[in-house]
């Protein structure tokens, strides 16, 4: 038998999750300026203007920098190059967009690291794009939908449980899938800016495995020659958590086990 203390724990698979992960605040200035403090050259940047009404404005290495899609938002991919610039060393680059650096706002932004620049996949019928974190369980996914059905390389390694796609050229949904909180891969979806619960769905991201998902026919995560964007996380012990609970209306309510203390929590009913 071993004393209980910090020292005979198990080794974690990320001994400084803050070289994956950081969440990052700022007051904007409306200026072209470097929001630093990461730590690490972030591959997708989630922004939100706290302190005003404002979409959340997502951002990824793949797609480039100054290629916004809000996830609030059905609506297709738009350029922006008062938005934000470049990614850097140790964050980003920002200018006057009222969403990003307006003058005076209180901003917060999640980052991930994925793999850096891009590589071709072709794990899948489906060639893609991708850059992938296998060490983290995240990858950024880029293909062109067939608009019949396919499978794509995701890169990670391991089966992803939760897959979020965009189709960046039309108005669609974000279609939120996964294996995770009632999620069943190929039965089922959540849409990420929809208020609804989950709803049925069989045609959208229908499986998923360690080397790559499977797409049906729908435009949201398929359209005929659309440019398409996904972000996969599969779980790392001790770094990252997915799971449902049970809510019980009571102040003294469930405990959700993750096994680390979370910089990130994102929920839904």
């Amino acid at each position: 038998f071993l004393a209980l203390c910090e020292d005979n724990l198990p080794t974690p698979a990320i001994a400084d999750p803050g070289k994956h992960f950081k969440t990052l605040l700022w007051t904007g200035d409306g200026s072209a300026r470097s929001i630093t403090g990461i730590g690490f050259t972030p591959d997708l940047v989630w922004i939100k203007r706290r302190s005003q009404t404002a979409d959340h404005r997502i951002f990824d290495s793949v797609r480039g920098p100054a290629k916004i899609l809000y996830s609030n938002s059905t609506a297709q991919e738009n350029s922006d190059t008062s938005s934000l610039t470049s990614f850097d060393d140790d964050g980003f680059s920002a200018i006057s967009d009222y969403g990003t650096n307006g003058n005076g706002g209180n901003f917060v932004a999640w980052c991930w690291k994925a793999g850096g620049a891009a590589v071709s996949n072709t794990d899948g019928t489906i060639t893609s794009q991708v850059s992938a974190n296998q060490t983290a369980g995240f990858s950024i996914v880029s293909y062109t939908g067939n608009g019949t059905s396919g499978t794509v390389g995701h890169g990670l390694g391991k089966t992803p449980n939760i897959i979020l796609v965009k189709n960046r050229i039309d108005s669609s949904n974000w279609s939120f899938n996964g294996n995770i909180g009632g999620l069943v891969y190929g039965t089922n979806k959540l849409r990420l800016q929809h208020v609804d619960g989950i709803v049925s769905d069989t045609n959208e991201v229908t499986s998923a495995n360690a080397t790559t998902f499977t797409l049906g026919n729908s435009g949201a995560t398929n359209g005929s020659s659309d440019a398409m964007i996904a972000y996969c996380w599969t779980e790392i012990e001790g770094y990252s958590k997915f799971g449902s609970w049970n809510g019980n209306a009571n102040a003294d309510g469930p405990f959700v086990y993750c096994g680390f203390k979370p910089a990130f929590i994102l929920t839904k009913r």
